[in-house]
């Protein structure tokens, strides 16, 4: 077990926990040789998007909206990703440190159909607040950090899911649940679509341009395109775990204990660990009935990995049996806990990163300034830092045509990883990911000499915040 100290560079600390053992190696069995197939089209389109989480439910209505024909491919039955499958319903700051919204566009057109109580988190009048007080109220609800106040609330995830879809509907998107890109289809240098699993067998599904919201770089890196997967390794932001949510809590009670006595609650995570081995701390959730379980955080182990996937699906579901049993017993405000959901995805923070024609670098992250390319705002990890400019380029793979890449997988360090992989982040460059695609369509170009300019201008008309070159770090 590895914990971090928290710094400048790092909100999200945790304990990280080593797999539980070595990784055997797989016995080479030989292999069986598949017949040629001749595959039926499923369909032609403009955009095809492949994964319905944040970054591709924003690249799909993104692109609708901006008049191309859709589909979008996803293999569960529900769109959202670990927003709502993973149970990720603790969205981070989506404001600068002086209260402004930076997370704009199609995150607030969310947030906008959410209904009141499937959202909780503080005013707005608190946001940038750096008031002793309200920062103390919001710091253990996940909604201020380094002292201020931010908009970083937390979501029914089944309410998420119903106004994601609808919206996609509502815009002619066409959605394939239950289908599972297997492999991209490339001729001379150029995706042109992909090949899917469904219960009806092997199928081709053809468009202009691809979007991979794979969240792993499932296609560009079957594609041939380059990548990265280096990490740090004792950070938080490569581990897995699969998350929980336990009801019939009272986690105001919860909260009183955790800030109130300090004593008797280091106590009490040191039992747990004695206890459970794996152990984590609750998070709010959107209601105070509920508790939320992002960890015990798993590192050691490959998101590409079949074996793997499943060892952490097994070892998470057993520290959540342990964890209920240990808080019902010990824990203010858990005596009544029982498991109202495990998380239907496993919670995967990283796989491979894009090498693309531009980057989010930490090098950057003091610059403040807007790239030429820019094509929406990250909030700083603290007020040391300006809020950070996202590229273009950081979509467009260096080599490989017919391709973007949004979400998780950009094209960016490992520092600047740990919060380009967060929800917010990933509504940001699939929103820009699916206006580009549509452009490209429009102007009968690859996605990669797409007009930057017009990029931009589309993407302002459709709410996202950009800023102009002449910008200071003050500005942002």
């Amino acid at each position: 077990m590895a914990e971090r100290t928290p710094t400048d560079e790092r909100i999200m600390v945790s304990e990280v926990f080593a797999r539980s053992s070595a990784r055997e190696a797989r016995a080479d069995l030989g292999h069986v040789t598949e017949a040629a197939r001749r595959l039926p089209i499923y369909r032609r389109c403009e955009v095809l998007v492949v994964g319905g989480g944040p970054s591709g439910t924003a690249a799909a209505a993104s692109a609708a909206r901006q008049g191309a024909d859709v589909v979008l491919l996803e293999r569960y039955n529900h769109l959202g990703g670990l927003s709502t499958g993973g149970l990720v319903i603790w969205i981070d700051r989506m404001t600068d440190w002086a209260g402004t919204p930076v997370i704009r566009g199609f995150a607030e057109e969310l947030f906008a159909r959410l209904p009141a109580d499937a959202v909780a988190g503080p005013p707005r009048e608190e946001w940038g607040s750096a008031e002793a007080a309200r920062a103390a109220h919001w710091a253990p609800r996940t909604a201020a950090f380094h002292g201020i106040v931010t908009w970083s609330p937390t979501l029914d995830p089944e309410r998420l899911k119903s106004v994601s879809q609808e919206l996609l509907i509502e815009r002619g998107v066409k959605l394939v649940y239950h289908a599972w890109a297997a492999d991209p289809i490339v001729e001379d240098g150029r995706v042109r679509g992909v090949s899917f699993e469904s219960k009806e067998g092997r199928m081709a599904l053809l468009a202009d341009v691809v979007v991979d919201a794979t969240g792993d770089g499932d296609l560009f890196a079957r594609a041939g395109a380059a990548f990265d997967n280096d990490i740090e390794a004792d950070d938080i932001h490569h581990c897995m775990n699969t998350a929980w949510l336990f009801g019939g809590v009272d986690m105001k009670r919860w909260i009183a204990f955790r800030t109130g006595e300090p004593e008797r609650y280091a106590a009490f995570m040191q039992t747990g660990r004695e206890a459970c081995s794996l152990f984590d701390k609750p998070f709010v959730s959107w209601r105070d009935d509920i508790a939320l379980f992002l960890g015990p955080r798993q590192s050691g182990y490959s998101a590409l990995d079949v074996d793997d996937l499943t060892a952490v699906e097994v070892r998470s579901r057993r520290a959540m049996e342990q964890h209920l049993n240990h808080y019902r017993a010990h824990a203010p405000g858990f005596k009544n806990a029982y498991v109202l959901q495990g998380a239907p995805q496993i919670g995967v923070r990283h796989a491979r990163r894009l090498k693309g024609v531009g980057s989010v670098l930490r090098a950057r992250w003091a610059e403040g300034t807007p790239l030429a390319d820019e094509i929406g705002l990250s909030p700083s990890v603290s007020p040391k830092f300006p809020s950070i400019s996202i590229p273009y380029g950081a979509l467009v793979p260096q080599s490989l045509d017919g391709l973007l890449a949004c979400g998780r997988h950009v094209s960016c360090d490992p520092a600047s990883h740990g919060f380009m992989r967060e929800i917010p982040q990933c509504w940001v460059t699939g929103q820009a990911a699916g206006v580009a695609a549509a452009l490209a369509v429009q102007q009968g170009v690859p996605p990669r000499n797409v007009n930057v300019p017009a990029l931009q201008r589309a993407l302002l008309a459709q709410g996202v915040l950009l800023r102009p070159l002449s910008a200071s770090p003050a500005a942002t």
